[in-house]
C-alpha cells in the first residue's frame, strides 16, 4: 500500500477528526454539558489516553482557557485537561474548551486547529463557524486585552486554544 501524500494524509486526518466527533455526539450528545464531558473523558473510545478534567490556571499561558499536561513522558500515562478556574463558575462552556484540546490529546501535533474546530464543532452539533465564535468569545473573557493574547497565541484569532 503506497504511502499518503502529505495533502491526502492530512484530508484524511481531517475527516477521521469530524468523523469521530459526529460519533461522540450521537453517543452522548445531542447537548454535551460538563457530566457528558466527564463521561467522554472516561470513554477510551472516544478519548485515546486517560484524560483527568481540573480547574487549575497554574499550568497555563498567559490568555490560555484550556491545555492537556501530559502526566509523564509516554501519551499513554494520561493527561491532565486544565481549564481556567474562571470556567468552573459557568458549566455549560467547559465542554466547548474542552473538546477543542481533546485533538491534541488524541492525536497530537499532526492535528491542525482546524481538526479542533472541527472536531468541536461536530461534537457539539453546531457549524465550525460557530464553534470558533464560541471559543473566540469564551478566550476573550480571560484575555479582553487582544494585544497580550496575540504575543501568547491564545486569543481567538490565534486558534483559541
Amino acid at each position: 500500500m503506497a504511502d499518503l501524500p502529505p495533502d491526502g494524509a492530512r484530508q484524511s486526518l481531517a475527516a477521521h477528526v469530524a468523523a469521530r466527533g459526529m460519533e461522540i455526539r450521537a453517543k452522548y450528545g445531542p447537548r454535551i454539558g460538563l457530566p457528558d464531558l466527564r463521561r467522554i473523558l472516561a470513554d477510551r473510545d472516544c478519548v485515546r489516553y486517560p484524560c483527568e478534567l481540573v480547574f487549575n490556571a497554574g499550568p497555563l499561558r498567559a490568555g490560555e482557557a484550556a491545555h492537556p499536561v501530559p502526566k509523564g513522558e509516554r501519551p499513554e500515562d494520561g493527561f491532565t485537561l486544565c481549564v481556567h478556574p474562571h470556567f468552573s463558575a459557568d458549566p455549560d462552556c467547559v465542554p466547548v474548551l474542552a473538546l477543542y484540546q481533546l485533538v491534541l490529546v488524541n492525536y497530537g501535533v499532526f492535528a491542525s486547529p482546524q481538526d479542533a474546530e472541527n472536531f468541536g464543532a461536530a461534537v457539539l452539533g453546531i457549524s465550525r463557524d460557530q464553534y470558533y465564535s464560541r471559543l473566540c468569545a469564551l478566550a476573550d473573557e480571560i484575555a479582553p486585552d487582544h494585544s497580550a493574547a496575540d504575543e501568547t497565541g491564545t486569543a481567538c484569532d490565534c486558534n483559541a486554544s
